[in-house]
Protein backbone atom coordinates (compact mmCIF):
# COMPACT_ATOMS: atom_id res chain seq x y z
CA UNK A 1 0.00 0.00 0.00
CA UNK A 2 2.99 2.39 0.27
CA UNK A 3 3.84 4.64 -2.67
CA UNK A 4 7.16 3.80 -4.30
CA UNK A 5 9.98 5.76 -2.69
CA UNK A 6 11.27 7.04 -6.03
CA UNK A 7 13.80 9.80 -6.51
CA UNK A 8 12.92 13.16 -8.04
CA UNK A 9 13.30 13.45 -11.79
CA UNK A 10 16.57 15.27 -12.45
CA UNK A 11 15.54 16.17 -16.02
CA UNK A 12 12.52 18.14 -14.86
CA UNK A 13 14.73 19.61 -12.12
CA UNK A 14 17.14 21.05 -14.66
CA UNK A 15 14.20 22.57 -16.52
CA UNK A 16 12.94 24.20 -13.31
CA UNK A 17 16.37 25.59 -12.49
CA UNK A 18 16.50 27.23 -15.91
CA UNK A 19 13.13 28.87 -15.22
CA UNK A 20 14.10 30.03 -11.73
CA UNK A 21 16.49 32.95 -11.39
CA UNK A 22 17.74 34.20 -8.03
CA UNK A 23 17.97 32.61 -4.58
CA UNK A 24 14.95 31.07 -2.91
CA UNK A 25 14.49 32.79 0.44
CA UNK A 26 11.59 32.16 2.80
CA UNK A 27 10.36 34.91 5.10
CA UNK A 28 9.80 33.94 7.87
CA UNK A 29 12.19 30.96 7.65
CA UNK A 30 10.51 27.73 6.59
CA UNK A 31 10.77 26.03 10.01
CA UNK A 32 9.03 29.01 11.63
CA UNK A 33 6.25 28.82 9.05
CA UNK A 34 5.70 25.15 9.92
CA UNK A 35 5.51 25.92 13.63
CA UNK A 36 3.20 28.86 12.98
CA UNK A 37 0.86 26.57 11.05
CA UNK A 38 0.54 24.34 14.14
CA UNK A 39 0.17 27.33 16.47
CA UNK A 40 -2.66 28.68 14.30
CA UNK A 41 -4.45 25.32 14.50
CA UNK A 42 -4.06 25.27 18.29
CA UNK A 43 -5.40 28.81 18.51
CA UNK A 44 -8.41 27.85 16.38
CA UNK A 45 -9.37 24.45 17.81
CA UNK A 46 -8.16 24.84 21.44
CA UNK A 47 -6.96 21.26 22.05
CA UNK A 48 -6.35 20.29 25.69
CA UNK A 49 -3.93 17.41 25.06
CA UNK A 50 -1.22 17.74 22.41
CA UNK A 51 1.59 15.32 21.49
CA UNK A 52 4.51 16.11 19.18
CA UNK A 53 6.05 13.01 17.59
CA UNK A 54 9.66 13.52 16.59
CA UNK A 55 9.87 16.50 18.95
CA UNK A 56 13.69 16.72 18.60
CA UNK A 57 14.92 19.81 20.50
CA UNK A 58 11.45 20.55 21.96
CA UNK A 59 11.08 23.88 20.13
CA UNK A 60 7.45 23.29 19.15
CA UNK A 61 6.57 22.04 22.66
CA UNK A 62 8.15 25.16 24.13
CA UNK A 63 6.04 27.36 21.84
CA UNK A 64 2.84 25.45 22.67
CA UNK A 65 3.38 25.62 26.44
CA UNK A 66 2.21 29.24 26.36
CA UNK A 67 -1.26 28.36 25.03
CA UNK A 68 -3.67 28.42 27.96
CA UNK A 69 -6.03 25.88 26.38
CA UNK A 70 -3.39 23.13 26.64
CA UNK A 71 -3.34 21.05 29.84
CA UNK A 72 -1.13 18.15 28.70
CA UNK A 73 1.91 18.32 26.41
CA UNK A 74 3.86 15.21 25.41
CA UNK A 75 6.94 14.83 23.26
CA UNK A 76 8.37 11.66 21.71
CA UNK A 77 11.71 11.23 19.97
CA UNK A 78 14.01 8.36 19.06
CA UNK A 79 17.03 10.42 20.16
CA UNK A 80 17.04 11.12 23.91
CA UNK A 81 20.22 13.24 23.81
CA UNK A 82 18.69 15.77 21.39
CA UNK A 83 15.66 16.18 23.67
CA UNK A 84 17.80 16.58 26.78
CA UNK A 85 19.91 19.36 25.23
CA UNK A 86 17.06 21.87 25.17
CA UNK A 87 14.41 20.40 27.47
CA UNK A 88 15.34 22.90 30.18
CA UNK A 89 13.18 25.39 28.25
CA UNK A 90 10.13 23.43 29.36
CA UNK A 91 10.89 23.85 33.08
CA UNK A 92 8.30 25.84 35.01
CA UNK A 93 9.65 29.34 35.58
CA UNK A 94 10.29 30.49 39.18
CA UNK A 95 7.29 32.80 38.83
CA UNK A 96 5.12 29.79 37.95
CA UNK A 97 5.79 28.38 41.42
CA UNK A 98 5.48 31.63 43.34
CA UNK A 99 2.36 32.75 41.52
CA UNK A 100 1.15 29.80 39.42
CA UNK A 101 -1.21 30.36 36.56
CA UNK A 102 -4.79 29.35 37.02
CA UNK A 103 -4.56 26.50 34.51
CA UNK A 104 -3.03 23.08 34.89
CA UNK A 105 -0.15 22.06 32.59
CA UNK A 106 1.83 18.81 32.62
CA UNK A 107 4.72 18.32 30.18
CA UNK A 108 6.19 14.83 29.62
CA UNK A 109 9.02 13.76 27.31
CA UNK A 110 9.34 10.16 26.11
CA UNK A 111 12.17 8.29 24.43
CA UNK A 112 10.95 5.79 21.86
CA UNK A 113 9.89 4.99 18.31
CA UNK A 114 6.69 6.00 16.53
CA UNK A 115 6.57 2.39 15.29
CA UNK A 116 5.69 1.20 18.82
CA UNK A 117 2.43 1.55 20.73
CA UNK A 118 2.39 2.91 24.27
CA UNK A 119 -0.75 3.66 26.33
CA UNK A 120 0.74 6.99 27.46
CA UNK A 121 -0.18 8.34 24.02
CA UNK A 122 -3.90 7.58 24.23
CA UNK A 123 -6.60 10.23 24.50
CA UNK A 124 -4.90 13.15 22.73
CA UNK A 125 -6.79 15.88 20.89
CA UNK A 126 -3.93 16.78 18.54
CA UNK A 127 -0.86 14.85 17.39
CA UNK A 128 1.77 16.66 15.31
CA UNK A 129 4.42 15.02 13.11
CA UNK A 130 6.47 17.89 11.72
CA UNK A 131 9.14 16.77 9.23
CA UNK A 132 9.14 13.28 10.78
CA UNK A 133 7.98 10.64 8.33
CA UNK A 134 10.84 11.18 5.83
CA UNK A 135 13.27 10.07 8.58
CA UNK A 136 11.55 6.69 9.04
CA UNK A 137 12.87 3.42 7.69
CA UNK A 138 10.45 1.61 5.39
CA UNK A 139 9.54 -0.90 8.13
CA UNK A 140 8.75 1.97 10.56
CA UNK A 141 6.73 3.82 7.93
CA UNK A 142 4.60 0.72 7.37
CA UNK A 143 3.70 0.59 11.09
CA UNK A 144 3.25 4.36 11.47
CA UNK A 145 -0.42 4.65 10.29
CA UNK A 146 -1.59 1.82 12.57
CA UNK A 147 0.20 3.32 15.59
CA UNK A 148 -0.90 6.93 15.03
CA UNK A 149 -4.35 6.60 13.43
CA UNK A 150 -5.35 3.15 14.65
CA UNK A 151 -3.95 3.01 18.18
CA UNK A 152 -3.44 6.62 19.33
CA UNK A 153 -6.54 7.68 17.36
CA UNK A 154 -6.40 11.41 18.24
CA UNK A 155 -9.07 13.85 17.11
CA UNK A 156 -6.63 15.62 14.77
CA UNK A 157 -3.26 14.74 13.21
CA UNK A 158 -0.94 17.15 11.38
CA UNK A 159 1.82 15.70 9.20
CA UNK A 160 4.34 17.79 7.27
CA UNK A 161 7.01 16.51 4.89
CA UNK A 162 9.19 17.93 2.09
CA UNK A 163 7.64 18.30 -1.36
CA UNK A 164 10.26 16.77 -3.68
CA UNK A 165 8.88 18.74 -6.64
CA UNK A 166 10.32 21.88 -5.03
CA UNK A 167 13.82 20.44 -4.56
CA UNK A 168 15.27 21.56 -7.93
CA UNK A 169 14.67 25.16 -6.83
CA UNK A 170 16.77 24.73 -3.67
CA UNK A 171 20.49 25.47 -4.10
CA UNK A 172 22.74 22.54 -3.27
CA UNK A 173 19.97 19.93 -3.12
CA UNK A 174 20.73 17.10 -5.51
CA UNK A 175 18.71 14.16 -4.18
CA UNK A 176 17.32 14.79 -0.66
CA UNK A 177 17.31 17.90 1.53
CA UNK A 178 18.91 16.14 4.51
CA UNK A 179 21.34 13.24 4.69
CA UNK A 180 19.09 11.40 7.18
CA UNK A 181 16.03 11.47 4.91
CA UNK A 182 15.10 7.97 3.74
CA UNK A 183 12.77 9.31 1.04
CA UNK A 184 11.06 12.50 -0.13
CA UNK A 185 7.67 12.37 -1.82
CA UNK A 186 6.08 14.50 -4.49
CA UNK A 187 2.52 15.69 -3.92
CA UNK A 188 0.89 12.72 -5.67
CA UNK A 189 2.84 10.22 -3.56
CA UNK A 190 2.12 11.98 -0.25
CA UNK A 191 -1.55 12.45 -1.04
CA UNK A 192 -1.92 8.82 -2.11
CA UNK A 193 -0.39 7.64 1.20
CA UNK A 194 -2.42 10.08 3.29
CA UNK A 195 -5.74 9.33 1.58
CA UNK A 196 -5.17 5.60 2.05
CA UNK A 197 -4.48 6.06 5.79
CA UNK A 198 -7.47 8.38 6.19
CA UNK A 199 -9.83 5.91 4.49
CA UNK A 200 -8.53 2.95 6.47
CA UNK A 201 -8.85 4.57 9.91
CA UNK A 202 -11.90 6.79 9.56
CA UNK A 203 -10.35 10.23 9.05
CA UNK A 204 -10.98 13.04 6.60
CA UNK A 205 -7.86 14.74 5.24
CA UNK A 206 -7.08 18.10 3.64
CA UNK A 207 -3.83 19.14 1.99
CA UNK A 208 -2.01 22.44 2.18
CA UNK A 209 1.53 23.62 2.82
CA UNK A 210 3.97 26.40 3.68
CA UNK A 211 6.82 27.93 1.72
CA UNK A 212 5.36 29.55 -1.37
CA UNK A 213 7.07 28.96 -4.72
CA UNK A 214 8.47 31.89 -6.74
CA UNK A 215 6.03 33.91 -8.84
CA UNK A 216 5.25 32.13 -12.08
CA UNK A 217 6.32 28.73 -10.72
CA UNK A 218 3.23 27.94 -8.68
CA UNK A 219 2.92 24.56 -10.44
CA UNK A 220 5.63 23.04 -8.17
CA UNK A 221 3.48 23.56 -5.06
CA UNK A 222 4.57 24.45 -1.54
CA UNK A 223 8.10 23.70 -0.37
CA UNK A 224 6.65 21.85 2.65
CA UNK A 225 3.47 19.86 2.07
CA UNK A 226 1.06 19.39 4.96
CA UNK A 227 -1.85 17.02 5.57
CA UNK A 228 -4.43 17.75 8.27
CA UNK A 229 -6.42 14.68 9.34
CA UNK A 230 -9.63 14.95 11.37
CA UNK A 231 -11.33 11.92 12.91
CA UNK A 232 -14.81 11.49 11.43
CA UNK A 233 -16.32 9.79 14.47
CA UNK A 234 -14.63 10.97 17.69
CA UNK A 235 -14.20 8.30 20.36
CA UNK A 236 -17.01 8.24 22.89
CA UNK A 237 -15.34 5.59 25.05
CA UNK A 238 -11.73 4.88 26.04
CA UNK A 239 -9.77 4.65 22.76
CA UNK A 240 -8.21 1.38 21.67
CA UNK A 241 -8.99 -0.15 25.04
CA UNK A 242 -9.44 -3.64 23.62
CA UNK A 243 -5.87 -3.78 22.35
CA UNK A 244 -4.21 -1.62 24.97
CA UNK A 245 -0.74 -3.07 25.62
CA UNK A 246 0.10 -4.11 29.14
CA UNK A 247 3.66 -2.76 29.05
CA UNK A 248 5.01 0.68 28.20
CA UNK A 249 7.12 0.85 25.03
CA UNK A 250 8.62 4.28 25.74
CA UNK A 251 11.05 5.38 28.40
CA UNK A 252 10.02 8.55 30.21
CA UNK A 253 12.84 11.08 29.99
CA UNK A 254 11.34 13.74 32.24
CA UNK A 255 8.06 15.04 33.60
CA UNK A 256 7.27 18.63 34.51
CA UNK A 257 4.21 18.06 36.66
CA UNK A 258 1.22 20.30 36.75
CA UNK A 259 1.17 22.71 39.65
CA UNK A 260 -2.26 21.18 40.27
CA UNK A 261 -0.58 17.93 41.41
CA UNK A 262 -0.91 17.71 45.19
CA UNK A 263 2.67 18.30 46.36
CA UNK A 264 3.29 20.99 43.76
CA UNK A 265 -0.10 22.49 44.50
CA UNK A 266 0.70 22.60 48.22
CA UNK A 267 4.00 24.37 47.58
CA UNK A 268 2.31 26.86 45.27
CA UNK A 269 -0.57 27.50 47.70
CA UNK A 270 1.76 28.04 50.67
CA UNK A 271 3.83 30.50 48.60
CA UNK A 272 0.73 32.33 47.41
CA UNK A 273 -0.78 32.47 50.93
CA UNK A 274 2.43 33.90 52.40
CA UNK A 275 2.79 36.37 49.53
CA UNK A 276 -0.80 37.52 50.04
CA UNK A 277 -0.53 37.63 53.86
CA UNK A 278 2.62 39.77 53.75
CA UNK A 279 1.00 42.12 51.23
CA UNK A 280 -2.02 42.54 53.54
CA UNK A 281 0.27 43.05 56.54
CA UNK A 282 2.28 45.74 54.75
CA UNK A 283 -0.90 47.49 53.71
CA UNK A 284 -2.24 47.40 57.28
CA UNK A 285 0.97 48.68 58.84
CA UNK A 286 1.34 51.42 56.24
CA UNK A 287 -2.23 52.49 56.98
CA UNK A 288 -1.60 52.60 60.74
CA UNK A 289 1.62 54.52 60.28
CA UNK A 290 -0.07 57.07 58.01
CA UNK A 291 -2.51 57.84 60.83
CA UNK A 292 0.29 58.78 63.20
CA UNK A 293 1.08 62.43 63.83
CA UNK A 294 4.69 63.48 64.12
CA UNK A 295 5.75 60.11 62.68
CA UNK A 296 9.41 59.37 63.41
CA UNK A 297 11.55 57.37 60.95
CA UNK A 298 13.43 55.72 63.81
CA UNK A 299 12.51 51.98 63.69
CA UNK A 300 12.35 51.66 67.50
CA UNK A 301 10.09 54.69 67.80
CA UNK A 302 7.96 53.38 64.92
CA UNK A 303 7.48 50.07 66.71
CA UNK A 304 6.49 51.74 69.99
CA UNK A 305 4.01 54.02 68.22
CA UNK A 306 2.52 51.06 66.36
CA UNK A 307 2.02 49.16 69.59
CA UNK A 308 0.45 52.17 71.30
CA UNK A 309 -1.85 52.85 68.35
CA UNK A 310 -3.64 49.51 68.17
CA UNK A 311 -6.18 47.84 70.38
CA UNK A 312 -4.90 44.97 72.45
CA UNK A 313 -7.32 42.07 72.48
CA UNK A 314 -7.64 39.38 75.10
CA UNK A 315 -7.21 35.81 73.81
CA UNK A 316 -10.99 35.31 73.75
CA UNK A 317 -11.71 38.64 72.04
CA UNK A 318 -8.96 38.02 69.49
CA UNK A 319 -10.40 34.64 68.54
CA UNK A 320 -13.91 36.03 68.28
CA UNK A 321 -12.80 39.05 66.26
CA UNK A 322 -10.72 37.04 63.81
CA UNK A 323 -13.51 34.50 63.31
CA UNK A 324 -16.16 37.13 62.68
CA UNK A 325 -14.11 39.62 60.71
CA UNK A 326 -12.52 39.63 57.28
CA UNK A 327 -10.18 42.41 58.41
CA UNK A 328 -6.63 41.84 59.70
CA UNK A 329 -5.93 42.68 63.34
CA UNK A 330 -2.84 43.54 65.35
CA UNK A 331 -2.08 42.60 68.94
CA UNK A 332 1.19 44.00 70.15
CA UNK A 333 3.83 42.86 67.69
CA UNK A 334 1.61 40.19 66.09
CA UNK A 335 -0.61 40.56 63.02
CA UNK A 336 -3.57 38.21 62.49
CA UNK A 337 -4.74 37.90 58.89
CA UNK A 338 -8.01 35.94 58.56
CA UNK A 339 -7.86 32.96 56.21
CA UNK A 340 -11.22 34.08 54.83
CA UNK A 341 -9.58 37.33 53.76
CA UNK A 342 -6.71 35.47 52.07
CA UNK A 343 -9.15 33.01 50.42
CA UNK A 344 -11.03 35.95 48.91
CA UNK A 345 -8.01 36.75 46.71
CA UNK A 346 -8.59 35.32 43.19
CA UNK A 347 -5.36 33.34 42.82
CA UNK A 348 -5.68 31.64 46.22
CA UNK A 349 -9.35 30.96 45.55
CA UNK A 350 -8.72 29.45 42.11
CA UNK A 351 -5.77 27.34 43.27
CA UNK A 352 -7.67 25.80 46.20
CA UNK A 353 -11.26 25.74 45.01
CA UNK A 354 -12.70 25.51 48.53
CA UNK A 355 -11.90 27.10 51.88
CA UNK A 356 -11.56 23.63 53.43
CA UNK A 357 -8.93 22.71 50.83
CA UNK A 358 -7.00 25.88 51.66
CA UNK A 359 -6.89 24.97 55.37
CA UNK A 360 -5.89 21.40 54.55
CA UNK A 361 -2.99 22.44 52.32
CA UNK A 362 -1.44 25.03 54.65
CA UNK A 363 -1.90 23.25 57.99
CA UNK A 364 1.55 22.51 59.40
CA UNK A 365 3.19 24.67 56.73
CA UNK A 366 2.04 28.13 57.84
CA UNK A 367 1.80 29.56 61.38
CA UNK A 368 -1.90 29.83 62.26
CA UNK A 369 -3.80 31.26 65.23
CA UNK A 370 -4.82 28.86 68.01
CA UNK A 371 -8.20 28.23 66.38
CA UNK A 372 -6.71 27.93 62.89
CA UNK A 373 -8.73 30.82 61.48
CA UNK A 374 -5.90 33.28 60.76
CA UNK A 375 -2.31 33.44 59.54
CA UNK A 376 -0.03 34.84 62.23
CA UNK A 377 2.82 37.19 61.24
CA UNK A 378 5.21 39.19 63.40
CA UNK A 379 5.53 42.94 62.85
CA UNK A 380 9.10 42.79 64.23
CA UNK A 381 10.32 41.46 60.87
CA UNK A 382 8.74 44.20 58.81
CA UNK A 383 11.84 46.34 58.68
CA UNK A 384 14.08 43.38 57.85
CA UNK A 385 11.82 42.44 54.95
CA UNK A 386 11.80 45.98 53.64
Amino acid sequence: GLPALRLPCLCSGQHLKERCTGMIKFTPPLYKQRYQFVKDLVGKYKPKKVADLGCADCTLLWMLKFYNCIEVLAGLDICASVMKEKMHRLYPLPADYLQPSERSLTVTLHHGSVAHEDPCMLGFDLVTCIELIEHLEESELEKFPEVVFGFMAPTMVVISTPNSEFNPLLPGVTVFRHQDHKFEWDRAQFQSWALDAAKRYGYSVEFTGVGNPPTGMEDVGFCTQIAVFVKKYPQTSEPAQSKKPTEAAYKTVTVYPSLKDEKYLQSAVVSEVMFTAHAIKRSLLDHLVSEQEDYNDDPTERKLQLQRSVNCFSEELETLAVEKSMEPLTNGSVVYIPLRKIFSFPKVNQLCGTFEKLRELITGKVTLSSDGSAVVLDTDHENEEN
